[in-house]
């Protein structure tokens, strides 16, 4: 089932880059991005978060999302 998922949002990622233009059209620019990411701005931050899609995606697939949240295992123990 993990690699039904993770294929699913590899997919989105990839979506997210490839249409970024359609996005921006659809939901207007990022004022924030278009201030702090220079030339490409709202279409830069897009293809941004559809390539972190994917990363997580692939990280979820071959199971080491643990690696993102190893830090926060102390935080969410059970208490004895």
């Amino acid at each position: 089932m993990r690699i039904i998922w993770g294929i699913i949002w590899i997919g989105i990622g990839f979506a997210v880059v490839k249409y970024s233009y359609s996005i921006v059209n659809l939901f207007g620019h990022v004022p924030w991005a278009e201030r702090y990411l220079g030339g490409g701005g709202s279409y830069t931050l897009y293809k941004i978060v559809g390539i972190i899609l994917m990363v997580l995606g692939m990280m979820y697939m071959f199971n080491l999302i643990g690696i993102l949240t190893s830090p926060l295992t102390p935080y969410f123990q059970s208490a004895p």
